[in-house]
């Protein structure tokens, strides 16, 4: 008898130690499948940021572009108001004189 029962406690034991080991498992793989979630999240975050980026970029250079622009159209419009101003300088000295 005192063989069967140390047998039962064993048997009870080994079997109690299988579902921890199993209840481990199982929120490992639980855990696993969380990361790989947001793994893949993360993924997606850094794909549309990396998009943004892009974007921004273009529209960078694109006001760049137009600065430049602007400047070039900015100098043109100085120099033919002083080409006007010129004139009516010299309209003004002729009246003078």
């Amino acid at each position: 008898m005192a063989l069967n029962a140390v047998e039962q406690v064993t048997e009870q034991v080994a079997a109690d130690d299988f579902e921890a080991l199993e209840d481990k498992v199982y929120r490992t793989i639980e855990r696993y499948k969380a990361s790989r979630q947001a793994q893949a999240a993360a993924e997606r975050d850094a794909q549309r940021v990396r998009q943004q980026l892009e974007e921004r970029d273009e529209q960078l250079v694109a006001l760049r572009r137009e600065a430049v622009q602007l400047r070039k159209e900015r100098e043109e419009i100085r120099g033919r108001v002083e080409k006007m101003l010129e004139q009516i300088e010299s309209i003004a000295e002729e009246r003078a004189s």
